[in-house]
């Protein structure tokens, strides 16, 4: 060693996996700082040989110099930056009792690792750490997943024995990433519209996007990225975050004139909704963050961490007929059974009855929190309904929305202090609706009894779980103080209770279509409706995009009517169902006034979807960065790339004519694949006739992997709003 080391180099962690590491600086007694979080360094010298000095060379490498007119020593970017260390950005934990204690010093009394027994490489660390002036215990939680997926949490303990409590303000976990990542997308959007991209430069200064409405929201960035300039799909290093939360919540990018930069999240809390009194904890939720050489290979370990949980949806997701778009509220026994009939003539596995079931619900005014079978339409309950569905073979779901009530209901009539509000005023209405407080006991006892009740009497199979308004002056009575925060615990807990009363039932989580989207309820249920419009080009972009976070099973992905409901754009079957096959495959249209010939041609795509399933949902997710904005590619690849199935998606209409070639992402480099047109989607509708496979040969071409990911192949001039689909196997 040479002269002046003094270091202890087992200070140092370097946690690896999946292409990643992470590589901590915890010496000293401050919390633990990152060095390097980005791509595998390789062995530099971590836990399996504490004595080797690379981590450290790495650390002194990396550090930062003071600058003039600052603090004479350097300051780094903890886990939780503390304005007590220096730091001047967005500082992490923050809070006060009775104003003082604004500023902690946490000094670190232990940190304990435990090595993941599958992945000897990744890493569990628990940091635990106190500030004795302030009288508060820390823990910090952080993990590298099998995947490569850093998550970390913080929980912040009152240890002050007095009675004046600890009001928690904010707390907000970081993750640097480097110089080199100079521009920022992050995900906007609204009802309809869900999962808009937006880049701009990383500028000096802080990006922030914060989340008040009470729930996910459908303007919300699933993930703050930053990368290289440029970046795309297959190219460019990227770094993203995402806060695993369903309330309040926030994501930042900061740059700061001392050269660092950083993503950031966490809770956005109300005034005083987190008092903690002696004794008391409050954990914010997992900040997750992911690194990637192409935003595939970034939510590719999203989609890996996620089928990796013990309760993934592992089984044949069903193709589902959901009733909204075919009948709305004119619900009656004989228009049901037939549209029942007619989902299972082509094909369909799951029957769901959607709004307008209960008493008093005719239209959307009236009704919600009166969770009882509306005699006045259905005077033998729904028992003749489930009955028929499921003599045809096809599981029973239904839609509810607990967390929500109108004002002309039974419910509010009854109890109107069950409603969130504050200052002796009830919120304004969205939707002729207001919401339940799940922190009152008794609201959230109802809620529970009438669902499990519902659930127990028809054994219902799938719940469709909507959401449908911010929350606006979340009041809790009788105080008025703020209760986001507590709103979205109790509809965690009412969500894990009943699934544990019921284990075989599966939940959608709906709000308003994509308004609640992130990994805390997905924790809870099986699949998120992507968004409440079904037009088949919009939907090739939201589904695109809520794909940086989500897998293909766990998008909810409909075939609509032939015109779109939302949009007035009418559609080909082809298309519609083209962009419905790469989701979880549903049916949202009346199917009883759909000729024979649809209703056959819809029953080849959902005779696809089944063939197809195994590999849309267990493989890779890939995207072509193709020069034409026009021309979009995108596929999935199974994970021992021996299959493969692409479409090629003409969203506009393209300025070079004829169509250009598309190159094929994903493959082995060294295996020889047979490529071809891929039936029901082989019609190559577009100006001149182009029958496939369009390049001459019926048996289509054979190309190695690293052929078709340099050189491709041209794709038929396509209409606008057409898609076709090529499938690679190998051979």
């Amino acid at each position: 060693m040479p002269t002046g080391h003094s270091r202890d180099y087992r200070d140092y962690r370097h946690l690896r996996a999946a292409g990643t590491s992470l590589v901590l600086d915890c010496t000293g007694d401050r919390l633990p700082r990152v060095v390097h979080w980005g791509d595998d360094l390789g062995d530099l010298g971590d836990l399996r040989d504490p004595g080797g000095a690379g981590l450290a060379d790495l650390a002194a490498a990396s550090a930062t110099a003071p600058m003039s007119n600052t603090l004479d020593l350097p300051v780094p970017l903890s886990l939780m930056p503390e304005h007590s260390a220096g730091w001047l950005g967005t500082p992490g934990l923050t809070g006060h009792r009775d104003g003082a204690d604004f500023s902690t010093s946490f000094t670190v009394r232990s940190i304990r690792t435990v090595r993941t027994p599958d992945l000897p490489e990744a890493h569990q660390l628990t940091v635990d750490a106190v500030d004795e002036h302030a009288r508060l215990g820390l823990v910090l939680e952080m993990e590298l997943t099998a995947s490569g997926l850093v998550r970390q949490r913080a929980t912040v303990t009152n240890h002050d024995p007095g009675e004046r409590p600890y009001v928690v303000d904010g707390l907000l976990l970081a993750l640097p990433v480097p110089a080199h990542a100079t521009e920022l997308l992050d995900l906007t959007g609204r009802h309809l519209r869900e999962r808009s991209p937006q880049r701009h430069e990383f500028t000096l200064g802080t990006h922030l996007r914060e989340n008040r409405r009470g729930r996910t929201g459908t303007d919300a960035t699933l993930l703050h990225l930053a990368g290289e300039g440029g970046f795309g799909f297959r190219t460019g290093e990227v770094w993203g975050l995402h806060v695993a939360w369903s309330g309040n919540h926030r994501t930042l990018a900061e740059r700061t004139p001392a050269g660092v930069s950083l993503l950031g999240g966490g809770e956005t809390l109300l005034a005083g909704e987190v008092p903690l009194a002696a004794g008391q904890s409050y954990t914010g939720p997992w900040v997750i963050g992911s690194y990637g050489r192409g935003l595939d290979e970034l939510a590719g370990r999203f989609h890996q961490y996620l089928r990796a949980r013990t309760r993934h949806p592992h089984r044949p997701r069903p193709v589902t007929l959901n009733t909204w778009e075919a009948v709305y509220f004119q619900q009656d026994i004989g228009t049901l059974t037939a549209l029942a009939d007619t989902a299972a003539e082509v094909g369909a596995e799951r029957f769901v009855l959607d709004d307008g079931w209960f008493k008093g619900r005719r239209d959307d005014r009236a009704g919600l929190g009166d969770w009882y079978v509306d005699e006045s339409v259905w005077p033998g309950g729904l028992g003749p309904l489930v009955d028929h569905v499921r003599s045809l073979g096809l599981e029973f779901g239904l839609w509810v929305e607990p967390e929500m009530v109108s004002p002309d209901s039974d419910l509010a009539r009854a109890h109107p202090e069950w409603i969130l509000a504050t200052g002796g005023r009830l919120p304004p209405e969205s939707r002729q609706q207001q919401v339940l407080d799940l922190g009152h006991a008794g609201a959230y006892d109802h809620l529970l009894e009438r669902l499990d009740a519902l659930v127990t009497e028809y054994a219902i199979d799938y719940l469709k779980w909507d959401h449908n308004r911010d929350l606006v002056e979340a009041g809790h009575s009788p105080t008025g103080a703020a209760g986001v925060h507590a709103q979205t615990a109790a509809a965690y807990r009412l969500l894990d209770e009943l699934r544990a009363r019921h284990p075989g039932l599966e939940i959608e989580s709906c709000s308003s279509g994509g308004g609640r989207v992130d990994l805390g309820i997905l924790e809870r249920t099986d699949r998120v409706w992507t968004s409440d419009c079904i037009d088949a080009l919009e939907r090739q972009r939201i589904q695109r995009w809520t794909g940086l976070l989500l897998p293909p099973e766990l998008l909810g992905a409909h075939v609509g009517s032939p015109v779109a409901h939302t949009t007035g754009r009418a559609h080909t079957l082809d298309f519609r169902a083209g962009t419905a096959l790469f989701g979880h495959f549903g049916i949202e249209w009346d199917l009883t006034a759909a000729d024979p010939g649809e209703r056959a041609r819809l029953a080849e795509w959902v005779a696809a979807y089944k063939e197809l399933r195994p590999l849309l949902h267990t493989g890779t997710v890939v995207h072509g960065d193709h020069p034409d904005p026009a021309l979009r590619v995108h596929g999935v690849v199974a994970a021992d790339r021996s299959h493969a199935l692409y479409a090629l998606v003409q969203t506009a209409t393209s300025v070079p004519s004829p169509a250009g070639v598309v190159r094929l992402p994903g493959l082995d480099a060294d295996a020889r694949y047979q490529v071809r047109p891929r039936a029901p989607g082989d019609r190559a509708e577009g100006p001149h006739r182009s029958d496939p496979p369009w390049w001459g040969r019926a048996e289509g071409v054979e190309l190695t992997g690293r052929a078709l990911a340099a050189a491709g192949v041209r794709a038929p001039t396509l209409f606008p709003e057409r898609l076709v689909l090529v499938e690679a196997r190998g051979l």
